[in-house]
């Protein structure tokens, strides 16, 4: 039978594959939904006249369906002698056959879940008096969709169209409104005034009052035409920055797309790709320095007026005029002068390939030695390469250039004596730790407020200077720095002689083998292992570890001695022997916790038997930094130089550094009071402060005395003292011996003795130690100067370390 409806008279009937579509339309004429969807379908006028009297009964019956609600147990049964639900509708004069058949039909009409009136399949058994078949979707909550037969298929694709024309017409929207907000904001962007003269404000450096100025300094720029500028050096800068340059229209889609990612993902954000855009940034004001999506847009909108307004050569002017080469110098002419000592015009082709290359990384071109010159000089040669790509220059001649090495660079005298230490020392920490640029720092009038103390900075140069014996070796250096450890402030140093006569600063660019001021940390690591002061190690000497003998100071044989003991009088044999027992390993974490850098130490320095004997460099500054944690009672804190910066618009930063435990408060106390014995009566007496307040510190001496040290604290203040040669060579000190004991511990005495008082310091008595294992030695008196003939313990091995090492390893440079 049938499921279709019935056709007009002699017309074919539709089959069991139209009944789910066809037939639902005729049954929605017959069938209304309920009002709301909740009460019984009621019969609706039908428009077909061939309705019967018999079909009106169902809309009073209470068979048919109801919103899907009527599960499969309440089909209606079929009556005796009704036929099976596939039995055909009609006789074979096409009249319409009333009763249960019709029943089964109208079973079939029912209401989706949403209201709408669905088709439903006839639910009648084939037997009489049997269950009704289960029809597929007739399920509690199924609509039934489609009938058995029906087009249900075809449907989900047409939902898919449907959703595709959608996201289409969203897409082609978005990219409507894209281009509508584009172009609404490339008409209301203006071209704002150049910047006055293009010059920006320099910075201003400030004592840590905040009021007292240390130095300013300012933009150094020599505004030049473009036809003055040779076509080498022209060629040397698009090919290195922009090689579309005559041809884009003034933005990079890929930079500018990278950009904007950038800033989006919270990344640092990236400059603009084009020559373009660098002038605009640079040339223009308004257009804001701050890492904003806003700003790059705004950013891309001028270039690319700039772009339609502007010649590229007038472009291309205005950038080599503003553009930032190192060594202070703003423009391509006071960059000629710096690097060159020459007018622009005058550059050859190999040294306008290396101020374009300077472009990317000033920094690293403006000393080109040592390490950087590698780099440096690599980067040229790409520079060279990308103008034979742009067929600028000939392979030929750019295999025929030489390397153009800068001359020496000239320093201003605003930035004689100490000033220049400071003034550089701050600069490169905003760089490398703060997150400026160095052309940022140079034309952004920044107000920048260090930790120095005049009155401790010109303390620490009396120090110095009342000390230094006449006719020492000018070769020799002298370092000191001055730490707060509640906060980590550096409050003082000393750089060298002056900025003008030696620019790399003693304190924070140079350094030294640590010699025996390595001890502590290691019995630092040996405290956090387990041991305590009473632990004990063979301290007689020599000694053969790894086939390498290893001595005490004038070979001095102590026997069992405690840490206490061994750290008093520097034995190197009991180190050794205590490195040997808790591992090289814990001595290494032990150091970087305290802030030295794993890659500071060497491989072979992490292995040797001698590593906590000091064959590792430090800087001074970092030595100050290891004695603050022992004086904040185990806390580090990174020295830093820089209280705060002030922008133009008067935005403030300020920075400070958060304290990580190196070591519990106890162990960090009981090292304490180990190297207070060094200070009461052993190698660093001559350290004693005349107040009589508690001291702790130790000595270094190196190899030969080829570097010198004494590092020492109070409760509020650590300062460590380094005197050495940059080539390593040993030291000859007039009236003196090459001991950390003697000319060190008396600068740090003489300094630390006006500190108290212009700080104002109290006396104040370090933390309880776990316990007070005695020493059992008395060192020298007090007070060992020129003249003295016996010298004190020096806690080195009168023996160079083992020669598989070095006895300076070679440290990077600054």
């Amino acid at each position: 039978m049938s499921n279709g409806r019935k056709g007009p008279e002699g017309e074919e009937r539709t089959g069991p594959g139209e009944a789910g579509r066809a037939g639902a339309e005729h049954v929605r004429q017959r069938v209304a939904p309920p009002a709301g969807g909740d009460g019984p379908s009621t019969a609706t006028p039908a428009e077909h006249t061939g309705e019967t009297a018999q079909d009106s009964e169902f809309a009073r019956r209470d068979d048919i369906s109801q919103n899907g609600d009527k599960s499969d147990g309440d089909a209606v049964p079929a009556t005796d002698g009704a036929e099976s639900p596939h039995a055909d509708n009609t006789d074979d004069t096409g009249k319409t056959v009333t009763g249960t058949d019709t029943s089964a039909r109208a079973e079939g009409v029912g209401e989706s879940g949403n209201g709408d009136t669905k088709t439903m399949p006839a639910a009648a058994s084939s037997k009489q008096g049997g269950p009704p078949e289960r029809v597929p979707g007739r399920g509690a909550g199924g609509d039934g969709r489609g009938g058995r037969g029906g087009k249900g298929p075809r449907e989900p694709r047409s939902r898919r169209s449907r959703y595709l024309r959608r996201a289409l017409f969203v897409l082609l929207g978005f990219i409507g409104f894209f281009i509508a907000a584009f172009g609404i904001a490339y008409m209301f962007t203006p071209v704002p005034s150049p910047q006055e003269e293009a010059i920006a404000q320099g910075p201003t450096f400030y004592y840590s009052d905040g009021e007292t100025q240390i130095a300013k300094t300012g933009v150094n720029r020599d505004a030049v035409k473009l036809d003055r500028i040779p076509k080498s050096t022209r060629d040397a800068v698009i090919a290195a920055e922009n090689r579309s340059f005559y041809d884009d229209p003034g933005v990079s889609v890929s930079g500018t797309t990278r950009a904007l990612w950038s800033t989006v993902s919270g990344r640092q954000l990236q400059g603009g790709s084009t020559i373009t855009q660098q002038m605009v940034r640079n040339y223009y004001g308004g257009i804001g320095k701050e890492v904003s999506v806003t700003r790059k847009l705004k950013e891309v909108m001028v270039s690319l007026k700039v772009g339609r307004e502007k010649s590229k050569d007038w472009i291309l002017e205005q950038y080599l005029n503003t553009i930032y080469f190192g060594r202070d110098a703003y423009g391509v002419q006071a960059a000629a002068k710096a690097y060159y000592g020459k007018d622009v015009s005058e550059l050859t082709p190999a040294e306008g390939a290396y101020l374009a290359a300077a472009i990317q990384q000033p920094s690293n071109f403006a000393d080109p030695t040592g390490a950087q010159r590698a780099t440096a000089e690599q980067r040229w040669r790409s520079v060279l390469d990308n103008m034979v790509r742009d067929g600028v220059v000939s392979p030929a001649e750019a295999a025929s250039m030489k390397f153009p090495v800068p001359r020496k660079a000239h320093i201003t005298d605003v930035l004689k004596g100490q000033r220049g230490y400071m003034v550089n020392v701050a600069k490169k920490e905003l760089i490398e730790r703060r997150g400026y640029s160095e052309d940022e720092i140079n034309r952004s009038g920044l107000k920048i407020t260090t930790t120095f103390d005049k009155r401790l900075m010109d303390a620490m140069r009396r120090s110095v200077n009342q000390n230094v014996p006449e006719g020492m070796n000018e070769k020799i250096r002298t370092g000191a720095v001055s730490v707060d450890p509640r906060t980590g402030q550096v409050l003082a140093f000393y750089g060298g002689r002056g900025y003008l006569e030696e620019a790399l600063s003693s304190s924070f660019g140079d350094w030294a083998q640590a010699g025996s001021g390595f001890k502590p940390i290691a019995l630092a690591a040996a405290l956090e292992d387990g041991k305590s002061l009473s632990t004990t190690y063979d301290g007689s000497s020599p000694q053969y570890f790894g086939g390498h003998a290893i001595e005490n100071n004038e070979n001095e044989s102590f026997g069992s001695v405690n840490l206490v003991t061994a750290t008093q009088r520097s034995v190197n044999t009991a180190y050794v022997n205590l490195a040997k027992d808790i591992g090289n390993k814990k001595i290494v974490e032990m150091a970087e916790k305290m802030g030295i850098p794993e890659e500071q130490m060497k491989p072979e320095q992490r292995a040797a038997a001698t590593l906590p004997l000091g064959i590792v460099s430090l800087h001074p500054v970092q030595q100050a930094g290891v004695y603050a944690t022992f004086a904040s009672e185990g806390v580090h804190r990174t020295p830093f130089v820089v209280k705060s910066v002030t922008d133009n618009a008067d935005h403030k930063r300020t920075f400070s550094e958060k304290g990580e435990r190196a070591l519990s408060q106890q162990n960090a106390r009981d090292a304490t009071y180990a190297m207070q014995q060094v200070v009461r009566g052993g190698t660093g007496t001559a350290a004693q402060l005349p107040d009589g307040r508690d001291v702790a510190g130790k000595t270094g001496t190196t190899d030969e005395g080829r570097a010198i040290w004494f590092n020492g604290f109070i409760p509020q203040m650590a300062t460590s003292v380094a005197m050495f040669r940059s080539d390593g060579k040993p030291l000859n000190i007039p009236g003196y011996g090459a001991f950390g004991g003697q000319l060190p511990a008396q600068m740090w005495r003489t300094y630390m003795s006006d500190a108290v008082n212009i700080k104002g310091y109290e006396p104040e008595s370090f933390g309880e130690p776990s316990s007070r294992p005695g020493g059992g030695w008395t060192g020298p008196p007090d007070g060992i100067g020129p003249g003295r003939t016996q010298e004190p313990d020096t806690g080195e091995p009168s023996e160079p370390p083992p020669t598989d090492l070095p006895s300076i390893p070679a440290p990077p440079t600054d």
